[in-house]
């Protein structure tokens, strides 16, 4: 095996169990890279340097000693939403934090599958926006365009994914904060159903709407991930049935009625698909067809789905602004956010929740006549870096919603979604395109996604050359 940056998931663990590779050597070149690059990519809140090596070692001697587990000796990333015993989560917030004593269960089960967490991964302040930029922590930027976003909020994560600096990493999506950032990095971002890899030590994130998923260049390195990160806290809430992803992978998906859907879902604000990206879109559906699938245009029947969203989304943020160690450092918007929330977080939030049945019932329906939405996972391409971060409130939503009006009704039904690369437009910039399933529809999603990996090959396509020395120009 050649130990460089194109080596996946599953082809490093392949090597450490044959012996061909040392976790040591992985991971020492996996901080060599996120070192070189994090003055021009900046895709790291915590770096584990010395914890990763000892890690590293203490795998070789496993290896050593016969042990096999899915991601033994294997360096990861995971974002800083999630707890890592000894390291501080400050989720995108400015201030110092303390270190927290234990794992959050996602990290827990990583680590019990035999990976190596180099380090978390930087996001937006709470998570909140399609944008990776803060006064926390700076700019984390595009590899394949390093003067535009990786999106967010798991741009961290993206962009660490997309360089090559690890095969891969956990990410979370509450409004496409998976799907979105894979799309603009030409990544696979897997956002699994509610429940199935854990947000324990908190059993629902934002209301239920957050859910932790992968980002990958390839459909089995994100399916291995998804498996050995998949698993319930007996705490949880939700704990669906466990899925195999990996073997979903290599499945074929067989002929599928798939719903071409480019219409965007209710929003308050204007949202607008660009042309570019409705072309790429339609090219994907055109592979599906020449696939043997049944394609056509079709639209979920969303109704008014975001007034749903709303309440729990800014209950959520209420909350974890309640939990802040440093509010006054917290963004102005951050602070709007929270106070709606408070005020939406009585009798309309428990209206919202109670919604989510009825909304099952009817969008499900839909799946008797079609077996896969495919829709954009963007409206537009990747914004400059800093178009979003100065502005105001409203305006911020406004932004928001013209570039990613798609992603989040999924996070309503809590139901899974798969971004899959969908090509490049002006400037070298990528645009991605999700497969949206029912409930518990994850192996179909990976099936077919796998399926159009093995057609368009898109995981050999890498960002241009980084010179780690230089900031990017602006």
């Amino acid at each position: 095996m050649t130990s460089d940056r194109s080596a996946g998931l599953t082809e490093s663990a392949r090597a450490l169990a044959a012996g061909e590779v040392t976790s040591r050597t992985l991971v020492e070149q996996a901080l060599a890279r996120i070192e070189a690059t994090q003055g021009s990519l900046n895709a790291f809140r915590v770096v584990r340097t010395e914890a990763a090596l000892a890690e590293a070692d203490a795998a070789d001697r496993e290896l050593a000693h016969g042990a096999r587990l899915p991601l033994l000796g294997v360096p990861v990333a995971v974002k800083d939403d999630m707890d890592v015993a000894g390291e501080p989560t400050a989720f995108g917030c400015r201030g110092e934090y303390p270190a927290v004593t234990e794992d959050g269960e996602a990290v827990r089960r990583l680590r019990a599958a035999g990976a190596v967490i180099v380090g978390k991964t930087n996001t937006c302040e709470l998570g909140q926006w399609p944008f990776t930029e803060g006064p926390a922590f700076g700019d984390t930027r595009n590899p394949w365009n390093p003067g535009h976003t990786p999106g967010g909020s798991s741009g961290g994560s993206a962009a660490a994914v997309a360089a090559g600096l690890v095969p891969a990493a956990l990410g979370s999506d509450g409004a496409g904060s998976v799907r979105i950032p894979a799309s603009w990095t030409h990544l696979i971002g897997v956002k699994p159903q509610r429940g199935r890899i854990s947000t324990w030590p908190r059993g629902e994130s934002f209301q239920g709407i957050t859910v932790n998923g992968t980002l990958a260049r390839t459909v089995a390195d994100a399916a291995l991930l998804l498996d050995a990160a998949s698993g319930n806290h007996a705490l949880d809430p939700h704990r669906p049935a466990p899925v195999d992803a990996s073997a979903a992978a290599v499945r074929e998906p067989g002929r599928l009625r798939v719903a071409l859907s480019l219409k965007p879902p209710f929003t308050a604000t204007p949202a607008r698909l660009r042309p570019e990206v409705r072309a790429k879109v339609v090219e994907l559906a055109e592979r599906l067809a020449a696939l043997g699938h049944t394609v056509e245009e079709a639209d979920p029947p969303y109704g008014q789905i975001g007034l749903t969203f709303v309440p729990r989304a800014t209950a959520g943020i209420a909350e974890w602004v309640g939990d802040a160690p440093f509010p006054a450092l917290l963004d102005r918007r951050t602070h709007g956010a929270a106070r709606l929330g408070k005020l939406l977080g009585g009798a309309p939030l428990r209206a919202a929740r109670r919604a989510e049945a009825v909304l099952h019932r009817r969008i499900g329906g839909f799946f008797a006549s079609y077996d896969v939405v495919l829709a954009p996972t963007t409206a537009a391409p990747p914004p400059r870096i800093g178009a979003m971060l100065g502005l105001g409130g409203f305006a911020t939503d406004r932004a928001m919603i013209a570039a990613c009006p798609f992603a989040w009704p999924w996070n309503v039904l809590g139901w899974p979604g798969v971004n899959v690369p969908a090509g490049f437009v002006a400037d070298g910039l990528p645009v991605g395109a999700q497969l949206l399933g029912p409930a518990h529809s994850e192996p179909l999603l990976i099936s077919l996604a796998a399926q159009l990996e093995a057609e368009l090959r898109w995981h050999e396509a890498w960002p241009p050359g980084l010179v780690a020395s230089d900031a990017p120009a602006v």
